[in-house]
């Protein structure tokens, strides 16, 4: 009889395509995360604590009251290519493509906000902007965010997330540094604050010039922070370097930072300085 039969159905398996945005993988464990649940974690790994490397956009929502920066209209900046530099792409090329990645700011944010109810000037370095390297426009951006700190006598902070100087701006790029540590110097003998955070990674120029020229320093945990490659380094002093000597947590160890601050307490550690400095 039919009713103690049940009818064959065939099963059709359907594929479920899931959008290549949705997941993403953990440097630090491996672990496969869900991309809203790491977003909500300002892009924190809740299992290890790896912090993902994430857009100077995201660092202004972030640190600054209402998430709002008001940018200080020097985004007609643009890098000129006094080389005629040219590998695989022309320097004008590579310039287009990072505008089209990062915008139109070059490898810096610069802008004027708040932090805990507190007027700061902030620069933020981007790293999807050819490496966050420093070129000349950077310099210059850097040069006039510490001329208005100056101006105004607010505190300025700078978010360093970078390759180090570009090497398409030949002795141009080089000179920056002398320039932005001049600029520094300025805020230093007026008393104005100056705080600088060094993300993953912090290298080269830019370590060698303002991001190590900072108040206070603070980096975030893990974030390699260094000015030449281990090779380079070993080649040069002839000597085994010691294991991870190139992450925050050896150099706060040897004193070259202050402290060491989880994304999650950025802005909080960020109010408490600047309410004791000013």
């Amino acid at each position: 009889m039919s009713w103690f039969s049940k009818p064959k159905r065939k099963l059709v398996s359907q594929k479920r395509e899931l959008p290549g945005d949705v997941w993403d993988r953990c440097a630090g464990c491996g672990e496969i995360l869900y991309s809203g649940r790491l977003e909500e974690n300002l892009h924190v790994c809740p299992n290890c604590g790896h912090h993902f490397r994430i857009t100077a956009e995201s660092y202004e929502a972030m640190l600054l009251d209402g998430g709002g920066l008001a940018e200080l209209h020097d985004e007609h900046l643009r890098s000129a290519d006094p080389l005629g530099f040219v590998d695989s792409r022309s320097y004008a090329e590579r310039i287009a493509q990072a505008e089209q990645r990062g915008g139109d700011q070059d490898a810096i944010r610069t802008g004027r906000g708040e932090i805990g109810g507190r007027e700061v000037h902030l620069g933020t370095m981007d790293f999807r902007f050819i490496g966050g390297s420093m070129g000349s426009v950077v310099g210059e951006k850097i040069r006039r965010l510490a001329d208005r700190s100056l101006e105004r006598r607010v505190p300025l902070i700078i978010i360093s997330a970078s390759g180090g100087a570009r090497m398409q701006e030949g002795i141009l790029s080089l000179m920056q540094m002398g320039k932005t540590a001049a600029a520094l110097e300025q805020l230093a003998g007026a008393g104005i604050p100056y705080v600088s955070v060094l993300t993953n990674p912090t290298t080269g120029g830019v370590t060698a010039s303002y991001a190590m020229l900072g108040d206070v320093i603070l980096a975030e945990p893990g974030a390699l922070i260094g000015f030449a490659g281990p090779r380079v380094i070993k080649e040069t002093i002839r000597q085994d370097l010691p294991e991870g000597f190139q992450t925050a947590e050896f150099l706060e160890e040897h004193g070259m930072i202050d402290r060491i601050v989880p994304r999650p307490e950025m802005r909080g550690a960020l109010a408490s300085l600047l309410d004791h400095m000013c």
